[in-house]
């Protein structure tokens, strides 16, 4: 098994999870106005994208401009990890690659703890990578607890580029916020990987 392998009912039976969802869990959260840059940026690439339709093109034209962004608004006191082997505990089925790894760490060559976000990049089916992504998110949670990192709450997205699913794991407790955020409300999801980046 790997990481692909897990659909949500059966990360929730193997791990023993509760599953919690709930709305609006990142209401209070204020926007980020976003940087001209990548407004640009954006307006040339989403409609490539959506064009190409593969995870790929959104991951590469649309996912990856974000998340550099908010390295930059963070002054680059994190390190995003792209396509990397995340193998945790293979035993489990925690192994394999992830899209996106965020660290805490501004270490750039090596992935170091805390790792605070994974994001899962989905061609379409938001819902159908949310397994996948709780999977990961509890290698993250291991791999945090392995390098003496034991932070409260590791967080998760599942994102087609444009829609945005975040999801929130405090202890045996995972958190899916039913609200989807779009591409439209760009400010709005740069203000919530920020906040959770530095939470």
């Amino acid at each position: 098994m790997s990481y692909s392998d897990f659909t949500l009912d059966r990360v929730r039976k193997t791990f023993g999870l509760t599953i919690s969802d709930k709305t609006d869990i990142f209401a209070s959260v204020h926007e980020v106005e976003c940087p001209p840059l990548l407004a640009e940026v954006l307006r040339e690439n989403v409609p490539l994208a959506l064009a190409s339709n593969t995870e790929k093109s959104r991951s590469e034209m649309i996912i990856a401009p974000i998340l550099i962004a908010v390295r930059k608004y963070l002054n680059n006191q994190i390190s995003l990890f792209s396509g990397i082997d995340f193998t945790v505990d293979s035993a489990q089925g925690l192994n394999g690659n992830c899209d996106f790894i965020i660290s805490r760490s501004p270490e750039l060559l090596i992935l170091n703890a805390p790792v605070v976000t994974i994001v899962e990049a989905k061609k379409e089916n938001i819902n159908a990578g949310l397994g996948q992504c709780v999977a990961e998110m509890l290698a993250a949670k291991l791999f945090n607890e392995r390098e003496g990192n034991n932070i409260q709450a590791i967080y998760g997205t599942v994102t087609t580029g444009t829609t945005w699913k975040f999801l929130k794991l405090m202890g045996q407790v995972m958190e899916i916020d039913l609200s989807e955020y779009y591409i439209n409300d760009i400010g709005k999801i740069i203000g919530i990987l920020s906040n959770i980046l530095t939470e």
